[in-house]
């Protein structure tokens, strides 16, 4: 069986084609996985550009398209999934037209694909059997991107209870506004963290104090706008001399990113033991942290050394089409025939959450 998926949901446009058993799990073979970013164009805005964002996958899709098809040799696909929410209106109707396109012309079946729940299978790549995967379960699942930070519980495979999510500011959102303000560009994660790595705390002069917010509440919820507000006070407090200065950019990149982590980590860890997980499942792009990963992994052995910790490639954390086909695999082995092929049902919910 073969899947074509596209995902557009925001400022990546991807394409990936897999090979894969329709009957029962087994290894999924990648025949093509493409993705063009778009980080460069939208850099001078801070942020993503929804128009420019749309004008962009417009263009890439059927580049992109043609060029998948070329490195998986030409397949007789089967099966097209493409992402439908959440995500950027504009941007995932771009996705969803050109699915319903190709499935009305190939007159194949298509599949709408939750993109927070593609976090999650992003980490069955490379699952071979039904035992396996089951194996995990009960889960804990922290996803962590520019637009997402949520805590779900997978009690087992398709069935999730949502426990808590950022009420302001993702933390994705959170690294950008700060790496903006202190000139680091866009996105502001990974300079952040490469900033945070040179520092020196014995060494430094400087000494900045962030708030961990939400941390010690009982619920599972999260904020932090407060955390890039009390970083604008802190930039705006200091001399423009020292601002600039590259130490003083080391010491509070330092600290807004242990910040983040430590409110993760408390809340990821308080879940798994309130919930008895036998694993904790991470997802999206800021999970692309190492300081992140390993701080996290460290907690676990520690404190639940019975409980797993699964995470994806760090090239799989980011959005990319390669999920979005993993998803619809797992969909199709559960579902099968009773999933809609009726390609005019399919339709754009930007606002979509993962169902309990």
């Amino acid at each position: 069986m073969i899947i074509l998926a596209i995902e557009t949901s925001c400022d990546d446009t991807g394409i990936a084609i897999i090979k894969v058993n329709e009957k029962k799990l087994s290894k999924i073979k990648v025949l093509s996985n493409l993705i063009s970013s778009q980080v460069k164009i939208h850099q001078k805005y801070g942020g993503v550009y929804p128009s420019l964002a749309k004008r962009e996958h417009q263009k890439n899709l059927p580049i992109l398209f043609e060029k998948s098809k070329k490195e998986a040799k030409d397949p007789k696909i089967d099966l097209i999934a493409v992402t439908v929410g959440p995500g950027l209106d504009p941007c995932l109707w771009v996705g969803v037209n050109f699915a319903k396109d190709l499935a009305k012309n190939l007159g194949l079946p298509l599949l709408s694909i939750n993109h927070i729940k593609a976090h999650i299978y992003a980490n069955f790549l490379d699952f071979k059997s039904e035992k396996q995967l089951k194996d995990i379960f009960p889960a804990i699942y922290l996803i962590v991107s520019g637009g997402h930070t949520q805590l779900i519980f997978v009690k087992d495979f398709g069935h999730y209870k949502f426990l808590g999510e950022t009420r302001d500011d993702a933390a994705g959102e959170c690294f950008d506004k700060i790496g903006r303000m202190l000139g680091l560009g866009y996105p502001g994660g990974p300079p952040i963290e490469r900033e945070a790595a040179k520092f020196k705390a014995k060494d430094s002069k400087f000494k900045v104090n962030l708030p961990r917010p939400m941390m010690h509440q009982k619920n599972y919820d999260f904020s932090f706008s407060g955390l890039k507000t009390a970083a604008l006070y802190d930039y705006k407090e200091r001399k423009p001399e020292i601002r600039k200065s590259k130490e003083y950019i080391r010491a509070i990149s330092a600290e807004t990113q242990q910040a983040i982590i430590d409110v993760l980590v408390k809340k990821t860890i308080k879940a798994a033991k309130e919930y008895k997980a036998k694993t904790v499942i991470l997802g999206g792009g800021v999970i692309a942290n190492r300081e992140l990963r390993k701080q996290l992994k460290a907690k676990i052995k520690k404190d639940l050394p019975n409980t797993e910790y699964l995470s994806p490639d760090i090239k799989l954390s980011t959005d990319n089409a390669l999920m979005i086909a993993i998803t619809a695999y797992y969909q199709w082995l559960t579902e099968g025939s009773a999933l809609s092929d009726d390609w005019k049902k399919v339709s754009v919910n930007a606002n979509l959450r993962i169902e309990k």
